[in-house]
């Protein structure tokens, strides 16, 4: 062994035990924070856990069984479903159109000073929670669906145009350089060089984010969007146990249809596009 390669050994374990320090000091940052975390809150396990408390969350559990499964209330259910469903599919469908348009500033292709203004509303966009969208569209345009609407399409927005132009700008920008050189216009040369490699990954984004959609349509409800989270509020407030059942099953149901619709949607597209 010559002593470069000695030496060379010596400064890879010294580096090697470094890296190893200093995971463990993240570690035991992040054990600490936790530790931090519930002495600051507070927690009363003993009450959480005792006899009395699980005596209770056992009664009201069993408050939500059995489900209303009567035929009139399952078909106010389907009503619901269907709402949310069309509530999250047009604010999907509004934000793939408007994350589109403002990836295509926000990859660089306009400019800086249009790069830095698109990132700028993309992060504000999607900044804001929906819920709070959602109050903001209900003030705005009224109680119902629209607003939920609205409220999906506004954040996901800000969460697509994101993830759009990190598509965009980490794609190989060969395939549209040659087509520009070869004289084609720049519309021609993206719509054909660029927009094929990042198309099946910007669909699976898309439909990743209904799924989402579909879940915070049920929310939504609850600040007066309509929809399934309508219903459960209405009932919850109530206190109609067995009916806020049956609208939580209605959600779960709905989540995995459109999760194995996605999928399968996922799996056809993608010989298709590489």
């Amino acid at each position: 062994m010559t002593p470069s390669s000695g030496a060379d050994t010596t400064r890879a374990r010294r580096d090697m035990l470094g890296q190893r320090l200093l995971m463990l000091a993240v570690a035991l940052g992040l054990l600490g924070a936790v530790a931090a975390s519930f002495a600051t809150l507070g927690i009363d396990f003993g009450a959480l856990l005792g006899a009395e408390a699980l005596r209770s969350m056992a009664g009201f559990v069993a408050e939500f069984f059995p489900p209303d499964l009567r035929p009139g209330f399952l078909r106010k259910l389907g009503e619901a479903a269907l709402q949310t469903l069309a509530v999250s599919a047009a604010g999907s469908l509004l934000a793939v159109a408007g994350g589109a348009l403002l990836a295509l500033p926000a990859a660089g292709r306009f400019g800086l000073g249009a790069r830095l203004a698109a990132r700028l509303a993309l992060n504000l966009l999607r900044s804001v929670p929906e819920l709070v969208w959602a109050a903001l569209m209900v003030l705005a345009a009224g109680l119902g669906p629209f607003a939920g609407a609205l409220a999906l399409a506004l954040h996901t927005s800000g969460v697509l145009g994101r993830l759009f132009a990190e598509a965009l700008e980490n794609s190989p920008a060969t395939p549209e350089r040659a087509l520009v050189e070869a004289g084609a216009g720049r519309v021609v040369a993206f719509a054909w060089g660029r927009l094929p490699l990042v198309a099946a990954q910007c669909l699976a984004y898309s439909l990743y984010r209904w799924e989402m959609n579909i879940r915070m349509a049920a929310v939504l409800g609850f600040v007066g969007a309509g929809g399934l989270g309508q219903l459960l509020y209405f009932h919850l407030s109530l206190f109609h146990q067995r009916q806020a059942a049956s609208v939580l099953l209605a959600m779960f149901v709905l989540v995995l249809a459109v999760d194995a619709a996605s999928q399968r949607l996922r799996r056809g597209l993608a010989p298709a596009w590489g």
